[in-house]
């Protein structure tokens, strides 16, 4: 492959020499002015950009690193992914913050936390040239994503934030065949599976079987997103498909597949009893303590039911840890989550016991030792705002000892019709759990309330608002 950084003359693309690529690195790192402290903070997050947005930007040189270009809003990906929302309103900019903030859409490799440094390597699209072999290729065909061409920054404070990957267990098949719900696009994604299914089934050359097979919608993964994105695509299939796909609707089957006795295993054992009686009445069938063996094009193998054709299937069956995170073997980690640990500051833990005190980690890749918080951007947002408040006092040279305290605020989960299950019941104060009508207006109302942006808080109750009126738009594109 073509790994020589380009160059543009007169308007056209020519290679550059290696060496170039050498100081165009250097250049691309240069040093940040003395009088500010250099805050790099990984990843985009619930917890990254809770940060990016509260720091005291005039008193710190902040970095952002990240390999998306914008924070996306997890709770309503599920919308997006059956057209309830439009994308736009599921995301935030990262660049919004530009040029008080310096932004690299890229990956971050290795830490060096002796000497300070990060070695990244940028997410974009390999660059292309006219008359290159590689030119056409795509990011999945190179060996390396991005450009290739690896860079260091110095940091004298970090916030890891980078987040989990999605768990697999190692399942053959599961990663070129299934979708994930982690982002926009894969809601996209989705989306567009989903129109494609109805429209092939459409076909006057398909047998009932063979529309059947296209028509059978499965989820691995009982958790909310797994719930939410089946009474999501419930809504659907009973609304617009139902009216503009008569005959194939009756043909569509929801199929919940989960390795667990019960679904929503986080919430109250009544919640998930009530999500479960409700999805049965509504025609999803739930397979609990199922096991998936290997997944191929358009089926899957089940141990307890064989094989299992599908049209859509996705995967949400919990977190795994973050190839950063695995990199690190300097610091103390969970034995079976290998997240970062972390004291009550936020401050991570080297291997001889001993709190780094310009080194911290929240969201996913962290937990609290001796604490055990849920995986959730609830947990995240809270450390991302406690620790934005440690780090503008730092700055200022003002002490903030107070330790971090998680405030349960409940969970929440759709369960289609206008319905859903609020769960509290694990909170220290004022326990309470709530179904039905009230719950989803609880629902509503608390993702339209932590929708960050101006722009976000108009868009999405618009659009609540004309698919109510207009239905969802069944356009693919």
């Amino acid at each position: 492959m073509f790994k020589a950084r380009l160059s543009v003359v007169c308007g056209r693309v020519q290679p550059r020499p290696a060496k170039s690529s050498v100081s165009a690195a250097r250049t691309f790192t240069s040093s940040a002015p003395r009088s500010k402290q250099r805050l790099v903070i990984l990843g985009s997050g619930w917890g990254g950009y809770e940060i990016l947005r509260a720091i005291d930007k005039k008193r710190w040189n902040v970095t952002m690193v990240s390999p998306t270009n914008a924070f996306n809003f997890t709770p309503l990906l599920a919308s997006c992914a059956v057209g309830t929302l439009e994308f736009r309103c599921a995301v935030e900019p990262v660049r919004k913050f530009s040029p008080q903030v310096v932004c690299y859409q890229a990956w971050c490799d290795t830490i060096d936390f002796k000497q300070k440094t990060l070695k990244c390597t940028p997410a974009t699209a390999p660059l292309e040239y006219e008359g290159s072999a590689s030119a056409g290729t795509t990011t999945k065909d190179t060996s390396d994503p991005g450009t290739g061409n690896a860079f260091k920054l110095r940091y004298d404070k970090l916030v890891i934030a980078v987040g989990a990957y999605s768990q697999t267990f190692n399942v053959p098949g599961v990663k070129e065949h299934a979708h994930f719900l982690k982002d926009v696009r894969d809601a996209r994604a989705i989306r567009t599976r989903i129109i494609d299914c109805f429209e092939q089934a459409n076909q006057p050359v398909l047998s009932d079987v063979q529309r059947r097979n296209l028509l059978n919608f499965c989820i691995v993964g009982g958790g909310p997103t797994g719930v939410e994105f089946s009474a999501e695509l419930h809504d659907l299939l009973h609304a617009e498909i139902q009216r503009h796909y008569p005959t194939l609707a009756r043909m569509a089957k929801i199929t919940l597949y989960d390795v667990a006795p019960n679904i929503l295993g986080s919430f109250d054992k009544s919640l998930g009893i009530y999500a479960e009686n409700k999805f049965r009445r509504d025609g999803i069938s739930i397979k609990t303590r199922h096991h998936v063996e290997r997944v191929e094009k358009d089926r899957m193998f089940v141990k307890e039911q064989g094989e299992v054709p599908f049209g859509l299937l996705v995967w949400s069956t919990g977190l795994a840890p973050n190839p950063l995170i695995q990199s690190i073997d300097s610091l103390e980690k969970h034995d079976k989550t290998q997240s970062l640990f972390t004291d009550q500051n936020l401050n991570v833990i080297t291997k001889e016991g001993h709190a780094d005190p310009d080194v911290w980690a929240i969201g996913d890749a962290a937990n609290i030792k001796g604490q055990l918080h849920p995986a959730t951007a609830q947990v995240a947002n809270q450390k991302g705002k406690y620790l934005a408040q440690k780090l503008n006092k730092i700055v200022k040279d003002q002490e903030h000892t107070k330790p971090f305290e998680f405030q349960n605020q409940g969970s929440l989960a759709y369960l289609g019709d206008w319905k859903a299950i609020y769960d509290r019941s694990s909170a220290e104060t004022v326990k309470t759990k709530e179904t039905g009508r009230v719950a989803w207006l609880l629902w509503r109302s608390a993702y339209f309330t932590m929708t960050l942006s101006i722009r976000n808080k108009i868009l999405v109750p618009t659009y609540w608002f004309l698919n109510w009126i207009f239905g969802r738009d069944l356009t693919r594109f």
